[in-house]
């Protein structure tokens, strides 16, 4: 696989296809699609057997289920699409998400030319005598247009906070142990080299790599779920609920105790509070709690007097993880409004709601920036809640915990 020529850029500034792989991307972009899950598939397969070290890079029970390969996916063709079609949504935001992951993994530049080789030739593999010297061509185009924007971001974020793609990770000591919930725990880290702690923003995250039981080695990103303290980090970690129970959760809860050590990552992602002062929407479900406690942290500390709205959906008030230590830290704010939707509610509990989360119920604008974690289905409600009151898209973020298959592009031609 070989760097083809910088394409022309598009008026927008951002890159753009060589005319003649313009063509050919708008002509075959639907069968593309059409395959892309089972090429995504092929391609792991492909690149793991060959270079089954890789294996710690990613994460099993995404590979088993096959959320990654759908995953991946559903980026290459929204990439794709995003090229050939100007009224596309942006892609910058999936991109800034995808490089975040990849710094807290080690991904280099030269892993690029890896991936490449493996996913054109899966492109090859299913799409058989189909696949001629010109749609090959302007596929590898594809390809590198996005490997590089990658690669350049990366190396910003990289350079940002002074990190070696080649040893990002540093070892951090088990401080403190909280049972949140029944199925949710706090950890408590703090830096075992002697190193500062590095700056820590609400709505990041970190990655953390475990050897297992079985000799396999994990990584797993777990939001920061609070950033008072400057000299250490917590993570406060849930057990999987549908499916097989986690392996780097059921270890992490069950194995890890005070004392031990954990190969941690450098803080990434870009799920924070946004600027201005107008009125938040922080609306969560399940685990998507552990987002919440360093953004009510930050306004508590920044921004006092915004209006901020609480929304959150769980099992039962029980399992409400870090419920006391936000509503403290939401002491400290001027125009705090807090609701609950529980499957189960406590017979003594009159301020909380039976079942899913009815956005009638909450009193927000059209002038309201909505952030939101949780499953996709959750996701997908607050996002048409949110249009539905009026709320721009670009005032509609997210994070989403595992692959993102938050929109998959659907092609036609």
């Amino acid at each position: 696989m070989t760097l083809t020529a910088p394409a022309r850029p598009s008026p927008a500034g951002h890159p753009a296809l060589s005319p003649a792989a313009e063509a050919v991307v708008r002509a075959t972009a639907g069968v593309v699609a059409e395959h892309s899950e089972t090429i995504s598939a092929r391609f792991y397969e492909s690149m793991l057997g060959e270079r089954p070290q890789l294996w710690r890079l990613f994460n099993r029970a995404n590979q088993e289920t096959g959320e990654q390969s759908r995953a991946l996916a559903a980026s290459v063709v929204a990439y794709a699409v995003q090229l050939i079609d100007p009224d596309a949504p942006s892609f910058e935001p999936v991109l800034r998400r995808i490089a975040g992951k990849h710094i807290t993994l080690g991904i280099t530049p030269e892993q690029y030319t890896l991936v490449g080789r493996h996913l054109l030739g899966a492109v090859g593999t299913v799409l058989g005598a189909a696949v001629t010297p010109a749609i090959a061509a302007a596929w590898d185009e594809v390809y590198w247009l996005f490997a590089t924007q990658l690669i350049a971001t990366e190396a910003r974020l990289y350079a940002a906070a002074d990190i070696d793609a080649h040893d990002p990770l540093r070892p951090y000591r088990v401080m403190r142990r909280t049972q949140e919930s029944p199925g949710t725990v706090s950890l408590v880290l703090e830096p075992a080299d002697g190193a500062p702690l590095p700056a820590l923003e609400a709505g990041q995250y970190v990655t953390v790599f475990v050897d297992l039981a079985d000799g396999a080695r994990q990584p797993r990103q777990y939001s920061v779920s609070s950033i008072a303290s400057d000299t250490r980090l917590q993570i406060t970690v849930a057990q999987v609920r549908n499916g097989p129970p986690g392996q780097v959760s059921t270890h992490l809860q069950e194995a890890v105790t005070v004392g031990d050590i954990l190969e941690v990552s450098s803080p990434a992602g870009d799920f924070g509070v946004p600027p201005g002062n107008g009125p938040l929407l922080i609306a969560t479900a399940g685990a998507g709690i552990t987002t919440v406690l360093p953004l009510v942290e930050h306004l508590a500390r920044t921004q006092p007097g915004r209006t901020l709205i609480l929304a959150h959906a769980d099992r039962s008030r029980a399992d409400h993880a870090l419920l006391e230590a936000i509503s403290i830290a939401a002491e400290a704010l001027d125009d705090v409004v807090d609701h609950a939707w529980y499957e189960t509610v406590d017979a003594d509990d009159s301020t909380s709601f039976t079942g899913l989360m009815d956005f009638d119920r909450i009193e927000f604008t059209a002038d309201t920036h909505v952030l939101s974690c949780g499953p996709l289905p959750f996701l997908r409600a607050v996002r048409l809640a949110a249009l539905q009151r009026g709320v721009p898209p670009e005032s509609i973020s997210y994070e989403v915990f595992g692959p993102d298959l938050w929109s998959p592009v659907t092609v036609t031609g």
